[in-house]
């Protein structure tokens, strides 16, 4: 039987605010110069024009609560290991390649999932309450704008909070799927390593040897996260979704995203040939800064909470 999608709703805990970012964290947020007077002003009466906003986050934005992302020199996850992401086509065809995925998430899961929203993702929620975003995109998968109260969103490579089927496309949470691994391995304990952009963390193969995974309940097929890993595609129906809210839009704002991935990329090619105005708030370099009208390089949180857009 093949269950229908359903959206699965992540609320903030009651009473929770945005994090204020530990100092233990930052480490995760590259270097920067706090944003001068005349580069806000600028930002601001780009956000000030626009009527219908349409934003594209990515994991720059996440870094201010603790998650580090792939690409941040200095910081991020290529710069600090080796290690690479799990590829789309290894995680299809590699029994023992998901035993080690999904080990390694079983661990890094409890810090995962309690990440909270930063002010970066309460301002941009904040602007939606007040009509400014017509839709945000998000490239990330932590849940972090869903549990800042964005509505008009889509997780553009899917979310970690979601575990999907391969067999039934059944989806479930992924904390129920914790509590299967509790009970399928009472005993496993692994000493875990340095903390990966996608909820996991690096374990040696041979802590991962005794490690069992459950397949789906419902039909006995592989569970997979319901996110795009590394190799793999974004749905054409969903693409064309997010194309059809930017030809809604009158302005575009990138915000922490070094946008090297296409399936970000190709949305300011598209801006740019509609001729829609481009900002983009980001440290360092992005692959679309040459389409931009306006540059601003410095922390996502930083900036957006200063903002009031009218």
């Amino acid at each position: 039987m093949r269950l229908p999608w359903r959206p699965l709703t992540l609320s903030p805990a009651p009473g929770s605010r945005a994090s204020s970012v530990p100092a233990g964290m930052l480490n995760f947020v590259p270097a920067s110069s706090s944003i001068d007077a005349q580069s806000l002003e600028r930002l601001r009466g780009f956000v000030a024009r626009a009527r219908r906003l349409f934003v594209i986050s990515g994991a720059g934005l996440s870094t201010e609560s603790g998650i580090p992302d792939y690409r941040s020199e200095g910081v991020g996850l290529y710069a600090r290991t080796d290690r690479r992401p799990m590829q789309h086509a290894e995680f299809i065809r590699s029994a023992r390649a998901r035993q080690r995925y999904w080990a390694r998430n079983f661990v890094g899961w409890p810090q995962f999932s309690s990440h909270e929203p930063n002010s970066a993702h309460m301002a941009l929620q904040q602007w939606e309450e007040r009509g400014k975003v017509h839709w945000l995109v998000t490239q990330n998968v932590d849940a972090l704008h869903s549990k800042a109260g964005q509505k008009k969103l889509t997780e553009l490579h899917g979310c970690a909070h979601r575990v999907k089927c391969l067999g039934c496309d059944a989806i479930s949470p992924r904390e129920e799927l914790q509590r299967r691994f509790v009970a399928l391995n009472p005993d496993w304990e692994a000493q875990a390593g340095a903390v990966a952009p996608d909820g996991d963390v690096f374990l040696e193969e041979e802590q991962v040897l005794h490690f069992r995974v459950p397949s789906c309940s419902n039909c006995g097929g592989i569970l997979k996260p319901e996110v795009t890993f590394f190799g793999d595609t974004v749905s054409k129906p969903v693409v064309q979704f997010v194309h059809d809210r930017l030809a809604e839009s009158d302005a575009v704002l990138v915000t922490g995203s070094s946008l090297q991935v296409y399936s970000g990329y190709r949305f300011l090619l598209a801006a740019s040939d509609r001729k829609i105005p481009i900002a983009i708030l980001n440290i360092g370099p992005t692959r679309a800064d040459h389409l931009a009208e306006l540059k601003v390089s410095a922390r996502c949180g930083q900036t957006l909470s200063v903002i009031q857009p009218l």
